[in-house]
């Protein structure tokens, strides 16, 4: 494959994107470490907002959205601080930590489709809004089911920062050897994976079924009827397309045409 002409590399979130269906193992600790650090509740769906964020920043995030910064200042008499959020944080750590290798099992299709990839001559890069500490305990854990990518940039491993600027797609660039930004692909299933690989300057594909925006397990996703993976689909597609997103598809198992897609327009001269 003509490296001038082609895709060169795709840049791969975690949680959501290849492996934990429907991203639950973050979801379900944030809500656990809010209700043990200060005793206070948020939902699942309140701590699915901010996903794709750094750790620390979704903690701050999800405690200044309306209603729950309303209860918050109910409860407490204040907004939250900076002081609560490394509280929630501390509390959050050692949850994620002893969590995250349970929730390591591979998308379906995810290991069939970084094998086509591989097999076509493309880098797998990845990124995650998982610190450092955890990703060494989810790498081994997902290398041990198959997935094993060539490089992985965690979100506290930049100066810089994480997402959504593009400091951590970009790491994946330099790491890789990558000749041309514009000939990457950076896969998310968060808007905030999404603004990433646009302000890194690569082609974006947004996940509407197998992550975060979908909110399924992957036992809702197999039984779940047509009807009801259409509409969760719209809503998806419609925050994932609003971020800037150039493709959405289902999963990852759908990205093989995506690719090939994205390969005749750089050779037709077109940039992301």
């Amino acid at each position: 494959m003509d490296v001038k002409k082609s895709v060169e590399a795709v840049i791969l979130d975690w949680a959501g994107t290849v492996v934990d269906f429907g991203s639950w193992a973050p979801t379900s600790i944030f809500v656990e470490a809010f209700k043990q650090a200060y005793d206070f509740d948020v939902s699942l769906a309140e701590a699915r907002v901010p996903m794709g964020l750094g750790k620390w920043d979704h903690i701050k995030t999800l405690g200044a959205l309306p209603e729950v910064s309303k209860r918050w200042q109910c409860r407490f008499g204040r907004s939250m601080s900076d002081a609560d959020v490394d509280d929630i944080y501390r509390t959050f750590m050692p949850l994620q930590k002893a969590k995250v290798a349970e929730f390591s099992d591979p998308v379906p299709g995810a290991l069939e489709t970084i094998a086509l990839l591989r097999r076509e001559g493309i880098k797998i890069g990845s990124c995650s809004g998982y610190p450092r500490e955890v990703m060494d305990i989810l790498m081994p854990a997902a290398a041990e089911k198959g997935y094993s990518p060539d490089a992985v940039i965690a979100s506290d491993d930049l100066q810089a920062g994480a997402r959504p600027g593009p400091w951590m797609a970009l790491q994946n660039v330099i790491e890789l050897g990558i000749h041309a930004v514009n000939h990457c692909v950076k896969v998310d299933d968060s808007a905030p994976g999404i603004s990433e690989g646009l302000n890194a300057g690569m082609w974006t594909v947004g996940l509407a079924l197998s992550g975060n925006e979908a909110g399924m397990t992957l036992e809702e996703y197999l039984s779940a009827s047509s009807g009801y993976k259409a509409e969760k689909r719209a809503l998806a597609t419609d925050k994932l397309v609003t971020a800037g997103a150039h493709y959405v598809v289902d999963t990852i198992a759908d990205l093989p045409d995506v690719i090939s897609d994205i390969n005749t327009r750089l050779i037709r001269g077109e940039k992301p």
